[in-house]
This record gives structure tokens, C-alpha cells and sequence, in this order.
């Protein structure tokens, strides 16, 4: 198989693997379901990953990839401070979760409740992901505090802790009260009163 293939399958294995962990969960998927996702035989999964808990690893990091690169796009906007910046990539994945209906939530999220005590190679992946996630906020609030939108007495990675960890608990609540308010309410706490300079 030439490399250019195998690079593509592992790629849909990984696209598949972020929709099927997303909707059944990690115990609820099956590798005959990932591999049956992109029309493969259940054996050739051992030719991309070493096992399942390899594969959700993997899925953990293709997953975080489009949220890092979103926030990215967002904070390297010409002409736009960081606090517009954050708030309209964080409205961005509201109007997402709406179109969705609410379902999913977040993988890391999702993950970390189901199996992340039980699964190092996962466990270390979730974390790895999640620490990525909270530096890129970081670098927001640090230039918004620089900019003078943000209070300075609180250092940037608590502040990106808490968007985080707010954020997180928003995503489960919003799943049982088939509403965007948590989230909203999130923001609207953060970013327009607890972080004002």
C-alpha cells in the first residue's frame, strides 16, 4: 500500500473515530464498528493502530487539533483584541453546539468522565490535550490583560483554568437542559465581568 493511502485511511479512521467516540462513548464502540466506518476488515485496524486504547489516544489528539487551530485563527485576527477575539470563537461554538441539537458535548470532556482513570496511554493523551487547550486560551488572556480588557491580579493560566474547567461543566449541563444557556451564561460571568480590568 503506498504511504499516501495509508495516510488517508488513518486519517478517516481518526474522522470516524471522533464521530463514533463522540455519539457511543468509548466502551460502546467497537473496532469492528471503526474499521466497518471506512469499509476495512476488522484486521487491518492492527496495521494503523496497536490497539484500541492506542486509536482513542489518537483520537483524543486529532480531535483537539481544529479547536487549537480555531482559537488560533481567532487570536491572530488583525485589528481585533483578544477579549473579541475569545468571545466570538466561544460564540462560534455555540451557534455549533445549536446546529448539532445539543448532542456531544466535548470528546475530552466525555472521555475524561468514562474512562480517564482507568486508561493510562488515554489518560495521558486527555491531559496532554486539555494542557494544549488551556495554553492557547492562556495566550488570549495574557494579551488581553497586556491590552488592559483583563484584570491583572489574577495570572493568565488560572484564568485559563477557569474558562476551562467552567466550560466543561457548561457542556454537560447544556446536554440535559437541551440549551445553550450554561454557556452563555459562562461567557457572559467571564469575559464580561470576573476577567474586566
Amino acid at each position: 500500500m503506498r504511504r499516501r493511502d495509508s495516510t488517508e485511511i488513518r486519517e478517516k479512521l481518526l474522522d470516524h473515530g471522533v464521530m463514533l467516540l463522540m455519539e457511543q462513548g468509548y466502551h460502546g464502540t467497537g473496532i469492528q464498528e471503526i474499521v466497518e466506518s471506512v469499509g476495512l476488515p476488522k484486521g487491518s485496524f492492527y496495521n494503523y493502530f496497536p490497539s484500541k486504547e492506542a486509536f482513542s489516544a489518537e483520537v483524543v489528539k486529532h480531535y483537539i487539533e481544529p479547536f487549537i487551530k480555531q482559537l488560533d485563527g481567532h487570536l491572530n485576527r488583525k485589528n481585533v483584541s483578544a477579549e473579541v477575539a475569545l468571545k466570538a470563537y466561544f460564540n462560534e461554538l455555540i451557534e455549533e453546539t445549536e446546529r448539532r441539537d445539543f448532542k456531544g458535548g466535548c470528546l475530552l470532556g466525555n472521555l475524561i468522565g468514562e474512562i480517564g482513570e482507568t486508561c493510562d496511554l488515554c489518560h495521558t493523551s486527555l491531559r496532554k490535550a486539555v494542557h494544549r487547550y488551556r495554553d492557547k486560551l492562556k495566550e488570549g488572556i495574557v494579551r488581553g490583560q497586556a491590552e488592559g480588557s483583563f484584570r491583572k491580579d489574577l495570572p493568565a493560566t488560572f484564568m485559563a483554568d477557569l474558562v476551562l474547567n467552567l466550560w466543561q461543566g457548561a457542556l454537560l449541563r447544556m446536554k440535559i437542559e437541551r440549551s445553550v444557556q450554561p454557556l452563555t451564561q459562562v461567557l457572559e460571568f467571564l469575559f464580561d465581568d470576573y476577567f474586566k480590568a
